[in-house]
Order: structure tokens, then sequence, then C-alpha cells
């Protein structure tokens, strides 16, 4: 398969591509895969192996709720089956027959990476197999086209993979809507309990608490894909996204040298190797969605929707997607002060 040149023809290199006039990058790096860029200005200021495509983990999660964030209203409710409920991996505990908002279930998607929660979401919003269809055709329209989706979860799948490229690509569309922006800058959220209580969760986000300025994104870890992780921090007018795929677990101080050599480059108004491209055209997406109607996922006949266990109405149509002016949306989030209090930890993932 020839390798992608999209956002420049550097990209296509499995080795490192690096920006004139920037300093050393930092070494022993353990990511198989990386890429750096100006999360305003959409320029990769340096990159190894953009293209490559490699298992997700539960960095999909960005994906999935880049999709299903516009299509669902917060204030819904959905009520858990047991199905969503027995999904393997980190889980924040939903139980059968409970229901619970829309805005909490995305909370334990991205806060504790929930596979409940995304097998629940993906159920809310029609069934597994219109959700995939969906988040094909978001990763479409955002030329996220090293993505292949086969799990709301990012549990490992044959064929499931994405790239460094396209996680940067998916965060920063993510960062422009404001629910997903303060879902994963929030280092500590409330959720419903068993007992109609609600207790504390903790992001497992660490550079949420770690490094000055971080406002998420996500992380992710399979034995399979190893670690893996989206991360973005500002400074100022500055912002600066990192990803990273097949790291080993403890990658926080890898993530945040290279959100430290990124904020560097851009200090020195370094030229960059590439760039995020733009989303395809306005109502791709729209099309993408009636072919993926027509012919449901990888070529199989399309399942009817599952009904929508909402005590309001929950769906709603998308819009185009958009990631103009990241910074500025996230401002305001990322400023404010997160008060740290006592709190119950969900089940780690």
């Amino acid at each position: 398969m020839a390798r992608s040149t999209l956002g420049g023809t550097e990209l296509a290199r499995t080795d490192v591509a690096q920006g004139p006039g920037t300093a050393p990058l930092p070494g022993d790096g353990t990511a198989a895969s990386w890429l750096v860029a100006d999360s305003v200005s959409g320029t990769v200021l340096a990159a190894r192996d953009a293209h490559g495509r490699y298992p997700p983990a539960s960095v999909l999660k960005v994906l999935t709720a880049v999709t299903l964030i516009p299509r669902l209203d917060k204030a819904a409710t959905y009520v858990v089956t047991p199905a969503d409920a027995a999904v393997d991996g980190s889980r924040v505990g939903l139980e059968p027959g409970t229901a619970y908002s829309i805005q909490d279930l995305f909370t334990a998607l991205l806060s504790v990476s929930g596979n409940d929660a995304a097998m629940a979401l993906a159920s809310a919003a029609g069934g597994l197999d219109p959700t995939l269809a969906a988040m094909t055709a978001t990763a479409r329209e955002l030329q996220a086209d090293d993505t292949v989706v086969r799990t709301p979860s990012g549990l490992d799948a044959p064929g499931q993979v994405t790239s460094a490229y396209d996680l940067a690509l998916l965060g920063r569309a993510g960062l422009a809507i404001p629910d997903f922006a303060a879902y994963v800058a929030a280092p500590v959220a409330t959720f419903l309990g068993r007992d109609g209580t609600r207790f504390h969760i903790d992001n497992h986000n660490r550079l949420l608490t770690r490094y000055p300025g971080a406002i998420g994104v996500k992380n992710g870890y399979t034995a399979a894909a190893r670690a893996s992780l989206v991360a973005a921090a500002r400074r100022g007018d500055h912002g600066v996204i990192v990803t990273l795929l097949g790291a080993e677990s403890d990658l926080w101080d890898e993530a945040a040298r290279l959100l430290d050599w990124g904020f560097d480059a851009e200090s020195r108004a370094a030229a960059g190797v590439g760039t995020l491209v733009a989303p395809r055209l306005a109502g791709a997406l729209d099309s993408a969605d009636r072919a993926a109607a027509d012919t449901g996922v990888a070529g199989r006949p399309a399942a009817a929707p599952a009904p929508v266990r909402a005590a309001t109405p929950g769906l709603r149509r998308p819009q185009p997607v958009t990631v103009v002016g990241t910074v500025a949306a996230i401002t305001a989030i990322a400023g404010a002060t997160v008060v740290l209090v006592r709190r119950r930890r969900a089940r780690p993932g």
C-alpha cells in the first residue's frame, strides 16, 4: 500500500521529519509513531511515521465523542442494558436498568475511558452498526483516512487502526466542540452511583495535573496496542497538540517533553514539515451517512436502528465539522479554576 502524503510529502517518511530552525528533539522516546503540531495554525512541527497505521486503544473514543456529541442531546437520558454493561476492559460501572444522562455517559467515556459508556452511547445513537458507520463517515469528513473503525471503545479488533496524523485531526476537531473541550479538561468529575448519589471520578489523563497549561485530551492502553495518547496544551496565544502510538505505558514524561519542544518551536516561529488539513467540503458527512445507511458497516447490510431509550428526544442531525477557532473556543475552559476534592476512584483502565 502506498504511503499517504496527506498534509505534505515529508509526512510520508517512516523516520523523523523535523522542521528547519527547531531545537534538537528530546531523546529516549518509546513511541513507534508520534506527531507534534501547532493546534492553532495546524502546522506540523515534527513527526515520526505520521501516517503509520497502529491499533488505537482508547484514544479512538475521541472519534466516538466527536461523532456522537452533535447527534445526542446531553440532557436526555438512556436506560443501560445488560449488554452495554458487560463489555470488557475499563468501565465506570454502569448499572443495567438505570437511566443515565447522556452528559454523564460522555463524561465517563472521556474521563475514565468507560467502555461500558461507549457501548451505551452507541446504543443511544441507534445501535452499534449505525454508530460505527457514522464514526467512519466523520473520520472521512475530517480526512482521517488512515483510520479504520471496528468498535466505539477502542478495544482491540482485527483491522482497527489509526495514525498519529489522524489523531491530531481528531483531537483538534474535538477541542473545537465546547462540550468535548469541557469533558477532557476536567481533572475531576462526578458520576451517578448505584444508590442514586453522585461520586467523584478522576480523569485518567495525568497531564491535566502534571503539565502547566494542559487542556486534554485522551489516553489509552491495551496489551496489543501498547500506550497511546492525544495531548494538548495552551500557553497564551500558543497551542500544541501531541499524539503518540505504540509507546510504553508510562508515557507522560515523553509527552511532556514533546509538548515543551513544540512550544519552543512556536516561540522560534519555526517552519513545519506539513500541515493538519481542513475537513472535506460541508455536506460530505451527509453523503457518507447516506452511503453507510445503504451498505451498513464493512459491506454488511445495515441493521435496523435500535430504539433510543431516552426520557426526552435524544437524537439530532449533526452539523458539518469545523475546527476554526480551536484555541478561542477552549480559553475559558482551560482558564477555569478546578477545585480538587476528596474523591472515590473509578475502576482503572
